[in-house]
């Protein structure tokens, strides 16, 4: 286990890896590797677990009964998820997750990570404080989607979403971790119809993009009228 990875990790973050070690022999902790595309958890599961991604990724979907799906999120190196399900017991998962690629998960009893252990040690009361954090820091992100879709229009949402791409990596040239289909499925929307709105975009001298590498292009505003949006 590489504990000063761990320890630069959001969970275990303010804590040295020699007390992240300590840490983890209190919380059960286990390993699995899982292929891409291979489901880490099923929506219906009840979990008693979070899981922490040590190497890879993962995508938290939800799929409706017709087959449609959407992408809640993307889940890198170092992240948590399934924090909110594991600590709400008995209630049954409502999306599923999904390797992206070869990844290695880290799983964590919730038990034992919201329960002080008997040494009553500092730096599992600052796990704790950690995992808030990380609870609100997702509740933020799932605000976000809500906005970014509220449009009604394609490029409506598009513009929403690489707005604030552009404002979160302090640059009008970017790139996005979303694969194509990927991107419509987090925005709601038809990946052709997606796809079309993109080359028109380009062609409006909007942005410019060549696979998820996008650079937004500033105009004067009545070049862009409100029908476009």
């Amino acid at each position: 286990m590489d504990f000063i990875f761990l320890s630069k990790t959001p969970l275990f973050r303010g804590m040295t890896p020699q007390e992240t070690e300590t840490l983890l022999g209190c919380l059960s902790p286990s390993s699995k590797t899982f292929q891409r595309g291979s489901v880490i958890y099923h929506a219906g599961d009840i979990i008693n677990t979070i899981g922490i991604v040590l190497s890879g990724s993962v995508s938290i979907e939800n799929d409706d009964v017709w087959g449609n799906k959407s992408i809640l999120d993307r889940v890198g190196s170092g992240q948590v998820f399934a924090e909110t399900y594991a600590c709400t017991p008995g209630v049954p998962l409502m999306i599923t997750v999904v390797a992206v690629e070869p990844s290695e998960i880290l799983l964590l009893d919730i038990g034992h990570v919201l329960h002080v252990c008997s040494n009553a040690c500092g730096f599992h009361n600052k796990l704790i404080q950690n995992l808030l954090s990380i609870a609100s820091q997702k509740n933020l992100h799932l605000s976000r989607r809500i906005f970014h879709t509220s449009s009604k229009s394609i490029r409506g949402r598009l513009l929403s979403y690489l707005s604030f791409q552009a404002s979160q990596q302090g640059s009008l040239s970017f790139e996005i971790p979303f694969n194509r289909q990927q991107l419509a499925d987090y925005l709601s929307v038809d990946r052709s119809a997606m796809s079309n709105e993109l080359s028109k975009m380009q062609k409006d001298g909007l942005i410019e993009v060549r696979r998820n590498h996008f650079t937004l292009i500033k105009i004067h505003s009545e070049k862009t009228s409100p029908s476009n949006l």
